[in-house]
């Protein structure tokens, strides 16, 4: 008897369609737990009613950037993201993310930092990730796109930034 369950005959995909779009957001915010901090971040950056699938940093060639996600609620969205949250009240924590981009013919370098440091330290540091790995590459750094958020803890806090990367 044939059992269709174990039928090893169809084609499954390997992964998702590259991705075409990249936008990069951030934000911060407070509440009552930790995971509702968090929450309440992904809705100050603007990315809080989808589901974040977690990607390590590689810009697909020719994505275009886009000031502004356009998803439909509950898509499932490659993000590259970095993200700290505090119980600790008066703590400065960052996060912050950095696009690196040689030409649009090669592919980009995303990197995420975050840490209990001011906005501006953020920036230096991913900063230096990102020229870091271009060397590392072997690629000339042409263009470098950072977006970065601080937040001052007033009781359970979380900041967050984020590269999307969609279709």
């Amino acid at each position: 008897m044939n059992n269709p369950v174990l039928d090893k005959t169809e084609v499954f995909p390997i992964g998702l369609a590259t991705p075409r779009k990249f936008t990069l957001v951030a934000g911060t915010g407070e509440g009552a737990t930790e995971l509702n901090a968090f929450d309440h971040a992904l809705l100050a950056a603007g990315i809080g009613n989808v589901n974040l699938l977690r990607v390590s940093s590689i810009l697909p060639p020719g994505a275009e950037e886009v000031e502004k996600l356009a998803i439909p609620p509950g898509s499932l969205v490659p993000t590259a993201y970095g993200s700290i949250t505090s119980e600790h009240p008066g703590e400065l924590i960052s996060a912050a993310v950095a696009v690196g981009i040689n030409s649009k013919e090669s592919y980009g370098v995303i990197m995420e930092f975050s840490g209990a440091c001011s906005k501006a330290e953020a920036e230096e540091r991913i900063r230096g990730m990102v020229e870091e790995a271009f060397k590392t590459r072997g690629l000339s750094l042409n263009r470098c796109l950072i977006k970065a958020v601080e937040h001052k803890v007033q009781k359970i806090g979380c900041a967050f930034a984020a590269t999307a990367l969609w279709y």
